[in-house]
């Protein structure tokens, strides 16, 4: 694979094969990131599982204490007095069937999903489409629930998912470029933090085997996971 000029003068600037510590593998990816844009400050997680054990699989939710920097266009399928409850807390679709006919049909222009119990029997019909994006509510990301306007206002001010690919990695935005470092390092500890805690019982040895840090047009910074591990043990 081919890359641009800038991309591999930017990688001249990193070490491929040294672990950093978190805070100079932030300020790496700040210093390295001059697209014309904001770009987003993203982490990849390779694990120590067996993706193709359900019983491996991670998935979860976690509050970032900054926030994505991102908007986060949030659907939510409710009907009764729990359409004007979405609306308040600032759903930006809100319904139930017309928008499950409407995805139906492959529209899916949203960043995540929350339902309410009683539609699941309906939203259920839409798995193969939302399941494969990440998209389909579940009680264990929380975005299944009664308390519709508390799930909502907790993506708007910063909740994100994660979950585990075919590979065994996770992959997560924890911020964008324009945060300062401290709010970025922050933000990663909190997420790799409960990743940790997320670790099944089955899995054995090194959990955390690799991180790498990124901005959406720069160059993976690696970053050595006993930063980690060895904060989640003192917290212990």
């Amino acid at each position: 694979m081919r890359h641009s000029k800038r991309y591999e003068q930017l990688r001249q600037k990193v070490d491929r094969n040294r672990l950093y510590s978190l805070d100079e593998a932030v300020r790496l990816v700040k210093e390295n990131a001059n697209a014309k844009f904001d770009e987003s400050v993203e982490v990849s997680v390779k694990l120590g599982i067996d993706p193709k054990k359900q019983d491996q699989m991670v998935s979860g939710t976690v509050s970032l204490p900054h926030g994505t920097g991102k908007k986060v266009r949030v659907l939510a399928f409710v009907k009764g007095d729990k359409v004007d409850e979405a609306q308040a807390a600032g759903a930006d679709y809100v319904g139930f069937e017309d928008l499950v006919e409407k995805i139906s049909s492959g529209w899916t222009d949203f960043d995540v999903a929350v339902a309410t119990p009683d539609t699941m029997a309906g939203v259920g019909r839409l798995g193969k489409i939302l399941g494969p994006k990440g998209l389909m509510p579940s009680p264990k990301s929380q975005t299944v629930t009664f308390d519709i306007g508390a799930a909502i206002k907790a993506l708007k001010a910063g909740r994100i998912s994660y979950r585990t690919d075919k590979t065994g990695n996770v992959h997560a935005a924890v911020g964008k470029v324009s945060f300062d470092e401290k709010k970025l390092i922050e933000n990663i500890r909190s997420f790799m933090a409960e990743l940790i805690r997320s670790k099944p019982a089955s899995a054995k040895g090194q959990f955390i085997r690799k991180v790498v840090l990124s901005s959406t047009m720069g160059v993976g910074v690696r970053v050595d996971p006993k930063e980690f591990t060895d904060s989640v043990r003192r917290e212990v």
